[in-house]
């Protein structure tokens, strides 16, 4: 587990999912598993595992865009993520994460609504969440290079590739020193698929 830095967990909250059951998705269709989340949602153990986390994007296409656009867009996008407040769900003593692709991937939602939504997708609508408020800035500078391994930010996972947003860990976006484009490879393994806990 991380070191917090947040004392006795006093910003920590439990939030009863199925209180948020009629809460639309971003796009208002309706309450479905996204096409690319596989059955059941992230696993919680290796023997669970079968693909990636709920809405994290797949082979699905991409619409032509020029590349400065795109630049421009996701640097807005991070520079908002860093001063927002998210909410971090915690699974036993510490963030849930899921790992995949050589990545260590901490689940963060906008909100209690987006949070709902994952829980949903996980067939756990019915259960009592916990989670921490954190500031997407101490998760990119402080929680990412405590993982010991290449590790990123996702971003409301569970609402499919054009509402989720992936912080994977490269340059410009995690301390230089953790980034994989800059030779980190951690110290210790990371299954692809596997889900995990903090």
């Amino acid at each position: 587990m991380i070191d917090n830095g947040g004392g006795a967990r006093e910003s920590v909250r439990r939030s009863r999912i199925a209180d948020y059951m009629d809460i639309a998705p971003p796009d208002g269709g309706d309450h479905e598993t996204p096409a690319n989340t596989p059955a059941g949602g992230l696993a919680e153990s290796p023997a669970d595992a079968s693909g990636p986390p709920p809405g994290l994007p797949g082979e699905e296409a991409v619409p032509e865009v020029d590349a400065e656009s795109r630049r421009r867009e996701f640097t807005a996008r991070l520079e908002a993520f860093r001063d927002t407040a998210v909410l971090v769900p915690y699974r036993g003593d510490g963030w849930l994460t899921v790992d995949f692709g050589g990545i260590r991937w901490i689940l963060a939602f906008s909100d209690e609504s987006a949070l709902a939504r994952y829980a949903l997708a996980r067939d756990e609508g019915h259960e009592e969440w916990t989670y921490e408020t954190v500031l997407g800035e101490r998760l990119l500078d402080a929680a990412v290079p405590a993982a010991g391994v290449p590790c990123g930010v996702a971003l409301d996972a569970a609402d499919g590739a054009e509402h989720a947003v992936l912080l994977p860990p490269v340059a410009g976006i995690v301390p230089e020193a953790y980034a994989v484009n800059r030779g980190f490879a951690g110290n210790a393994a990371v299954a692809e698929g596997e889900g995990t806990r903090w």
